[in-house]
C-alpha cells in the first residue's frame, strides 16, 4: 500500500513524514524546504494492516496544477503514480487557504484522509472547528492530529488503510470538459471553488479571539522583521552563535573530544611499536588519524552552532530573516524564494542549491543557484574556526563577520549578474505565512544536529580520510616513487603540483605550495583545507583543550603557517568564496541545466574569491605597514582582467540587445 503525503508548504507535512516514518528529513519552518518526493516505511506500531505501507512525502503545493517545480513534482505524482491513498495535510490554523487545494485532491477519484494538523496550536488560539461536520461536507475521513506531539498517527493511518480501494465522492467539482489553457473558464472556476470553501470555512470553524487587536506576536514582529531594524538584530544574533559555538560552549566540549583523539593517537602509536616502517607509520598516525582528527577536532564547535540555528529555525525567527532580506534581494534581481536556498545553504551547499528549483524564472534560478555556495556553510566552520581561533583573538566577530560578507558578496553578484544578462526585470512576489513564535523543541534541535554530525563524520571517514591519506603519500614521495629527503619536500609530487598554483596566490599573501596544497583539496571537501594543513605542516592537534583556543602541538600554529593576521584573513576568505566542493558543483549543474551557465559560475566564483582576497590583502598591508604586499602589479592585472572580461560581456550583451539579437543562455 502506498499512501501520498500532500498540502500546502510549512503545513506540517514532513514533520508528519518523520513521525509516522521515523525518518529524519529536513524540516523547515518556511515553505520550499521540501524540492523532490520522499519515501519511507510506515513504522510497525501505526501499521495495524500487516503489510507494508510505504509513505511519500511530496513537495508543498497550493493547487493540483503546477505552477513550481515542485508542484509538478506533486501534480505529476498523484496523476501519473497512481498512490492508493492521499492523506491530505491540512494546517487547522489556516483552514481557508488549505482546503483549496484539498477540493482539488477530492476530484481526482483516489481516496482522500484528512489530517486536520497542529490542531494543539489551534485549540491555545480559541479557535474551535467541528470536524465531524467537516467530515461530512467534504464527504472523507478527516483525523485530527499534531505532527510535533505525534497525536491521532494511529489513527490517520487506520483511516488510510480503511478507505483503501474505495471511491472518492467529490463535494465541489469543476466544470466538464474545462482546458487549462481557458484562462477566462479556470478563473471562475477557482472563484466558485474559492466561494466554496469560503462558505464551508464559516460552518465548521468558530473563532473566539478579535483578529483586530494587535498581539504580542505581531509586536514582536514590527521589531525583529522591520526593514531597518532587522538586519542589525540578525547581526547581534549571529554573533551571539558564533560566540557560543566558538568561544565559549563549543571549546569546553572540545576538551574531551579532542582527548579522545590524543588517545586514539597514542594507542596506535603503541601498537605500532618500533619495527615498522616510518612511512607506514608516519601515513597511520599523521596522515590519516592526524589529519582526520583536525577536522573532526572542531565537531563539538560545529554541533553546538548547528543546534542553536536550528534552535532558531524551530522558534520561527529564521522566517522572519527570509522576510527581512526579501526586499533586499529584489532590488538586485533576484527573487524574494531566493532567501530560502541561501538560509539552507548555511547548513549544506548541496540541499541549498537544490531548493532554488523553487524559483520560477530560470534566469533567477540559476543566479541563485550561482551565488548559494557565496554563504558559510557546515563544511567551511572547521576553516573559520581555525583561522579565527589562531590569528584573532576575539574569535565571534570574524565567524560573524564571514557570514555577512558571504551576504555582501552575493548582492554585489547579483548586480554584476543583472548587468552582465541584461534582461528586464521579472516582477515576482514571495508571499509566506509566518509561522508563531514557539519555544523551540530541544528535542528537534538535538535529533538536527546529531544527522548532521553523523553526516560529518562519514565525510570524514571517507572522502576527508582518503583525501588526507592521499596527501600524505603525495607528500612522502617523488614523481619516481623515491621517499623524499629530510629538508627536501619542495622535490614531493605534492609540491610539483601545488606549486604553479601557488604563484597564482603570490599577490594574496600566502604563496607556500602548502597552503595552495590545501586550497586546491578543499575543492574536493571544504574541511580538507583543515586535514591538509595538518598533514603538510605535521601539525598534531590544532586545539588547546586547556587554553580554549587554537593552537599546535609543535609550536604557534600561527609562526608554523607563516602567515600575518592580513594574510590569513585574505587565505580564510579565499577558501570561503571560491568554487564550493564538487558535490554542490554537481548540484549547481544539475539545477541550471546548462553547461555554459555552469562553467561561467565557476569562473565567476573563482573571480569573486580571488578579488576579494587580493583586496582584503593588500589594502590590508598597506594600511597596517604602510606599503602594499607581495606581487601587487601581477595581483592587480590579474584582477583587471576579471572585472575586463565582466565589463566586456555586459558591454556585448547590451550591443546584441539594441541590434535586437536575444541571446539563448
Amino acid at each position: 500500500m502506498r499512501i501520498a503525503l500532500a498540502g500546502n508548504p510549512n503545513s506540517g507535512k514532513t514533520t508528519l513524514f518523520n513521525a509516522i516514518t521515523g525518518r529524519i528529513e529536513h524540516v523547515g519552518n518556511w515553505p520550499g524546504v521540501t524540492v523532490a518526493k520522499k519515501e519511507g516505511d510506515v513504522k510497525r506500531e501505526l501499521n495495524r494492516t500487516g503489510s507494508t505501507i510505504r509513505a511519500v512525502d511530496l513537495p508543498g503545493a497550493y493547487s493540483i496544477s503546477p505552477f513550481t517545480s515542485e508542484e509538478c513534482i506533486t501534480s505529476n505524482f498523484i496523476r501519473d503514480e497512481d498512490p492508493d491513498v492521499i492523506i491530505n495535510i491540512v494546517d487547522a490554523a489556516s483552514l481557508r487557504r488549505s482546503l483549496f487545494f484539498t477540493t482539488q485532491l477530492l476530484e481526482l477519484g483516489i481516496p482522500v484522509v484528512i489530517a486536520l494538523n497542529k490542531i494543539d496550536q489551534v485549540k491555545r488560539k480559541g479557535i474551535t472547528i467541528n470536524t465531524d461536520k467537516l467530515a461530512e461536507k467534504l464527504k472523507c475521513k478527516v483525523i485530527e492530529t499534531s505532527s510535533t506531539r505525534k497525536k491521532g498517527l494511529a489513527e490517520l493511518i487506520a483511516a488510510a488503510a480503511e478507505v483503501r480501494g474505495k471511491g472518492q465522492e467529490a463535494p465541489f467539482s469543476s466544470p466538464a470538459g474545462l482546458d487549462d489553457t481557458d484562462r477566462a473558464g479556470v478563473e471562475a472556476a477557482d472563484r466558485e471553488r474559492f466561494a466554496f470553501v469560503d462558505k464551508l470555512v464559516e460552518e465548521v470553524e468558530v473563532r473566539k479571539i478579535d483578529s483586530s487587536r494587535l498581539t504580542i506576536q505581531d509586536a514582536v514582529d514590527r521589531i525583529v522583521a522591520h526593514k531597518i531594524w532587522g538586519i542589525p538584530i540578525f547581526a547581534v544574533v549571529i554573533f551571539a552563535v558564533f560566540s557560543i559555538s566558538q568561544v565559549w560552549l563549543g571549546p569546553l566540549l572540545a576538551d574531551y573530544f579532542v582527548g579522545w583523539i590524543d588517545g586514539l593517537y597514542a594507542y596506535v602509536e603503541g601498537l605500532l611499536g618500533d619495527g615498522v616502517s616510518p612511512l607506514l607509520s608516519a601515513l597511520l598516525l599523521d596522515g590519516i588519524i592526524g589529519g582526520v582528527g583536525a577536522v573532526v577536532g572542531f565537531l563539538p564547535l560545529i554541533m553546538v552552532m548547528f543546534f542553536l540555528l536550528a534552535l532558531l529555525e524551530d522558534c520561527g525567527y529564521m522566517a522572519r530573516v527570509a522576510v527581512v532580506m526579501d526586499r533586499y534581494l529584489k532590488k538586485v534581481g533576484l527573487s524574494g524564494r531566493s532567501i530560502i536556498p541561501m538560509i539552507l545553504g548555511t547548513g549544506c551547499a548541496i540541499p541549498g542549491v537544490m531548493a532554488t528549483r523553487t524559483i520560477r524564472d530560470p534566469r533567477q534560478r540559476r543566479t541563485t543557484a550561482m551565488l548559494t555556495p557565496f554563504m558559510p556553510c557546515g563544511a567551511k566552520l572547521p576553516v573559520i574556526a581555525l583561522f579565527a581561533g589562531v590569528f584573532f583573538k576575539d574569535a565571534a566577530w570574524v565567524g560573524t563577520t564571514m557570514y555577512f560578507m558571504g551576504i555582501a558578496i552575493v548582492i554585489v553578484g547579483a548586480l554584476i549578474i543583472r548587468r552582465i544578462v541584461r534582461e528586464s526585470p521579472v516582477r515576482s512576489f514571495f508571499i509566506m505565512e509566518l509561522p508563531e513564535y514557539r519555544l523551540p523543541s530541544i528535542k528537534r534541535a538535538f535529533i538536527s544536529m546529531m544527522s548532521r554530525a553523523k553526516a560529518f563524520i562519514i565525510k570524514a571517514g571517507t572522502i576527508i580520510l582518503v583525501c588526507n591519506a592521499l596527501v600524505h603519500i603525495m607528500q612522502a614521495f617523488t614523481w619516481s616513487f623515491q621517499p623524499v629527503e629530510e629538508g627536501m619536500q619542495s622535490t614531493s609530487i605534492l609540491a610539483t603540483l601545488a606549486t604553479p598554483f601557488a604563484v597564482l596566490l603570490i599577490p594574496l599573501g600566502f604563496g607556500a605550495w602548502q597552503l595552495a596544497a590545501a586550497a586546491l583539496t578543499g575543492f574536493i571537501a571544504k574541511e580538507n583545507v583543515v586535514g591538509t594543513l595538518a598533514v603538510v605542516y605535521s601539525i598534531s592537534n590544532f586545539i588547546d583543550t586547556e587554553e580554549f583556543v587554537l593552537v599546535s602541538g609543535a609550536g604557534d600554529v600561527a609562526a608554523v603557517l607563516g602567515l600575518t593576521s592580513v594574510s590569513a584573513l585574505a587565505y580564510l576568505m579565499f577558501n570561503l568564496f571560491t568554487p564550493p566542493c564538487f558535490a554542490a558543483i554537481g548540484a549547481m549543474n544539475a539545477e541550471m541545466g546548462s553547461r555554459k551557465w555552469l562553467w561561467a559560475a565557476i569562473g565567476f566564483q573563482f573571480g569573486m574569491g580571488y578579488t576579494v582576497a587580493y583586496l582584503v590583502y593588500q589594502i590590508g598591508t598597506l594600511i597596517t605597514t604602510g606599503s602594499f604586499g607581495n606581487a601587487v602589479i601581477p595581483g592587480f592585472l590579474a584582477v583587471a582582467f576579471f572585472i575586463g572580461l565582466l565589463i566586456h560581456l555586459m558591454h556585448r550583451k547590451e550591443q546584441r540587445a539594441s541590434a535586437g539579437v536575444k541571446e539563448v543562455a
